[in-house]
């Protein structure tokens, strides 16, 4: 359920959490500094960049053309293309296969779309088992937890708070190293990918000039979700599909190096249909299921280019804002920076009024995106749209007409200038900071310091600078 609204109280709660604090501190910065140095391998960049831009901007650009050429071509190979206008007809859609084929268990893949329309609790209420085979979306189901990052779901969890719940969850003997946890887990898993009926899986990139479907993952649960059960559902939304083989390879190791710092993921896999006869493994059945649920509301807006994400999480990691609260503040499926667009994009701007503002505008995820999209921009013009739907307050907007009223006068400015820094200057102290001001500011100098006015303003300094350099003998 999006819980957007208690953005505010939940900021505040990540702040005095220690273990999610250790936790995103760890995560983040191996996640910057991962992807620095893979970028930094490559010849060029700012070029592979904008090759990725274009693959997207074109796919976008034709997107009607490249589905029916995407669902064509699936059929071609034996597979099965249904449709899913929202997220509750896409739990239905799945539900309805369920009974078809006499499903009772289902492993899954790690998908974002799924997360959009809680499939889980969907097939849970039907007496289906469902377990999530990315050993992070498994930990954090054990956990009854949601993702808190668009690609490593458990980023919120040390590796000691993670030992203790697999502890108490599944009687794993204590230990503190990673290897041992991933290894017993394993050892869980293993029945279930042999005792599932069906396997459910995301899409990275669906390829239209063939109609594969490709999964990245780097431990090989994907692959065995898709592939050991006799069924295989692979959930996309509609902005998934790209026109050539050309485009993936472009994007997928932008993918990798962007969300992991590898060169390329572990695990590549690219599913075209069923089994063939003459294969000896692979599911009996395939359906690609396509799901809108307003990303075509969103492509024929001025936020279009928000469709290109291909969900590297790049931006979390980059975000100042993301590395101190983590992403279950934001309250819903996509947290961080491209979360704060898509969210109110999805939910209405007005059910996720906070998030727009959860930005610095320091332009860290811009730079960090692997298709170049203008997230800093977009933020903006959300804030727009949310003060012209009359989110904004009386005080606010108040407090705006006396702003502008004063850039538009310079004796205003120059006034209100004195008197700032006559005032700042008696508050401050006797570092030049102000430790608290009277409200409604103290909101400011609760959580940081706030610099006092300089005595001499700019505009004064510059106009002695000028005449100085104008008496004769000076600068000779």
């Amino acid at each position: 359920m999006s819980r957007t609204d208690q953005f505010s109280r939940s900021v505040t709660v990540a702040l005095s959490d220690i273990q999610l604090q250790t936790a995103l501190d760890r995560g983040t910065t191996r996640g910057v500094n991962g992807r620095i140095a893979a970028m930094g391998e490559t010849t060029d960049a700012d070029a592979l960049r904008h090759q990725a831009r274009l693959a997207r901007e074109h796919a976008l650009n034709h997107l009607p053309d490249l589905l029916e050429q995407l669902e064509r071509n699936v059929i071609a190979n034996g597979g099965h293309v249904l449709w899913a206008r929202d997220a509750a007809e896409l739990n239905q859609v799945i539900l309805d296969l369920c009974q078809q084929h006499g499903v009772q268990r289902v492993t899954k893949g790690k998908s974002m779309v799924t997360e959009e329309s809680e499939l889980n609790h969907a097939l849970e209420a039907r007496g289906i088992e469902v377990t999530e085979s990315d050993l992070g979306e498994y930990i954090i189901q054990l956990a009854g937890e949601t993702p808190s990052h668009i690609v490593f779901p458990m980023l919120h969890k040390t590796k000691e708070a993670t030992a203790q719940l697999l502890h108490d969850k599944l009687g794993m003997p204590m230990t503190d190293r990673p290897e041992d946890m991933t290894r017993f887990v394993r050892g869980v898993m293993r029945r279930k990918y042999l005792e599932a009926d069906m396997g459910i899986s995301g899409v990275n990139f669906a390829i239209a000039e063939t109609g594969t479907i490709a999964t990245v993952e780097n431990e090989g649960n994907n692959r065995l979700s898709t592939s050991a059960p006799r069924v295989h559902v692979a959930v996309m939304g509609v902005e998934k599909v790209i026109a050539t083989w050309e485009d993936y390879a472009i994007l997928v190791q932008l993918l990798a190096r962007s969300a992991t710092g590898q060169r390329l993921s572990v695990y590549n896999n690219l599913m075209s249909g069923p089994r063939r006869p003459d294969e000896p493994d692979g599911p009996e059945v395939f359906y690609l299921i396509i799901m809108d649920n307003g990303r075509s509301r969103i492509l024929g807006s001025e936020y279009a280019e928000s469709l290109a994400c291909i969900r590297c999480g790049a931006c979390l990691n980059a975000c100042p804002v993301y590395q101190n609260i983590g992403g279950h503040a934001y309250g819903w499926v996509y947290p961080g920076p491209i979360g704060s667009i898509i969210s109110p994009l999805l939910l209405g701007p007005t059910n996720a009024p906070k998030l727009p503002y959860a930005s610095s505008l320091c332009g860290a995820c811009q730079a960090a995106c692997p298709v170049e999209i203008s997230i800093p921009d977009m933020l903006l013009k959300l804030r727009r749209d949310l003060v012209q739907a009359g989110d904004a307050t009386f005080a606010w907007r108040a407090g705006m007409r006396l702003w502008r009223q004063a850039m538009l006068s310079p004796a205003l400015y120059r006034s209100g200038g004195w008197l700032a820094g006559l005032a700042t200057q008696m508050l401050a102290n006797a570092d030049g900071k102000i430790e608290s001001l009277p409200p409604p500011l103290k909101a400011w100098t609760d959580s940081r310091d706030f610099p006092a006015f300089a005595k001499q303003p700019f505009r004064e300094r510059l106009k002695q600078r000028r005449r100085s350099k104008e008496e004769p003998g000076v600068g000779a």
